[in-house]
């Protein structure tokens, strides 16, 4: 259903149904336990607004015009900085990039069966019936970033720990969906909890990782991303906001795990 923007009338919306407002179109989502409109720019640049149950198109209408220059700004945000991530195949000469460095993958033969990747020669190696199996090839690469980049990350978290004074919290590197990092507390609030790290994360240069490192450390002390949390993120890393708009351009680069 598409409620068009010149109908006045009192009609009551429906969820995942579509508003016309001025030109832009609109997903509601509608939730009865939802007191107030409010909106989002998906990350794909879709405009979705959230509706109380039994509120009108009208009153609708008059909420995104009211948020119109606000929802623009957003939406033009979320365009340029859109995914680009690209897509990988597994045959020779691929490239893939581990620390801020580019290794071409290089294939081998398949006389002995062998589900890891290893890097040798500044070559990503895997074996070639392995890469015939894009399945088990893409899930070999994850491992192979986990692996190496949870090695790479323990002998890294301690010192920025120290430099933030905070406990070092237990670490993992794993598929987080496309977020590069997420601290966990411990539940009953009497160990330093645990960082989770995303695999893609240990293509970017070691500066970015630092800087995702710093910022799930800060998370030890402060849950939220208050000014307090920004104090202390600054405490360490004086340039955080320039790490961040690097991070935020370089990361929708990098390769997610997507096998052509």
């Amino acid at each position: 259903m598409t409620v068009p923007a010149g109908d006045r009338t009192p009609q009551t919306l429906r969820d995942d149904s579509l508003l016309a407002v001025d030109g832009l179109v609109l997903r509601l989502h509608v939730s009865a336990r939802r007191r107030r409109f409010a909106l989002t720019v998906e990350a794909d640049a879709a405009l979705t607004l959230h509706v109380p149950e039994g509120r009108s198109a009208s009153d609708a209408e008059d909420f995104v015009r009211a948020h119109r220059t606000w929802l623009m700004s957003r939406r033009a945000l979320r365009e340029r900085t859109r995914p680009l991530n690209p897509s990988k195949r597994l045959v020779d000469g691929e490239l893939f990039r581990y620390l801020g460095r580019t290794y071409r993958l290089t294939l081998v033969g398949d006389e002995q069966r062998n589900d890891r990747v290893r890097l040798a020669a500044g070559c990503l190696v895997m074996n070639r019936k392995l890469a015939e199996d894009v399945v088990r090839g893409r899930m070999a690469l994850v491992d192979w970033y986990s692996r190496t980049g949870h090695a790479w990350v323990t002998g890294r978290l301690q010192p920025w720990a120290a430099r933030m004074s905070v406990p070092e919290p237990l670490v993992d590197v794993r598929d987080l969906g496309g977020r590069w990092g997420l601290y966990r507390p411990e539940e009953e609030g009497l160990g330093p909890g645990r960082m989770s790290l995303g695999w893609p994360l240990f293509q970017l240069p070691m500066h970015l990782i630092d800087y995702v490192i710093a910022h799930e450390l800060a998370h030890v002390r402060i849950p939220g991303h208050d000014a307090r949390f920004w104090r202390l993120v600054r405490q360490a890393l004086p340039e955080y906001k320039e790490l961040r708009m690097e991070l935020d351009d370089l990361g929708r680069r990098m390769w997610m795990g997507e096998i052509m």
